[in-house]
């Protein structure tokens, strides 16, 4: 059976790329692995639904919320606000 989310993923390690797969069939758990990807610096190679690559609209938008979510991860440690503080200041989720 085919997980509904797949994202591939790389990092270098000795100068060569390692290619990488996550899988998940919920797309929440998705986003935030996306999310953490970005934080990592991590090369995105590929978000698939249910087998087929996403549409670059589908796939910006996905990574759009989870850059959302890292930047409200991100404030709310810098000036140790709770999430639902750091969405009403800032409009980012945490």
């Amino acid at each position: 059976m085919i997980a509904k989310y797949h994202v591939e993923y790389s990092m270098q390690f000795r100068n060569q790329p390692h290619v990488s797969h996550y899988q998940t069939d919920d797309p929440v758990a998705c986003t935030e692995f996306l999310s953490v990807l970005l934080e990592r610096d991590v090369r995105i190679r590929g978000i698939r639904h249910e087998g087929v690559e996403l549409s670059r609209v589908e796939a910006d938008r996905l990574l759009k919320t989870a850059a959302s979510m890292l930047a409200g991860r991100r404030l709310c440690q810098a000036l140790d606000l709770k999430p639902d503080e750091a969405h009403h200041r800032f409009g980012f989720t945490a």
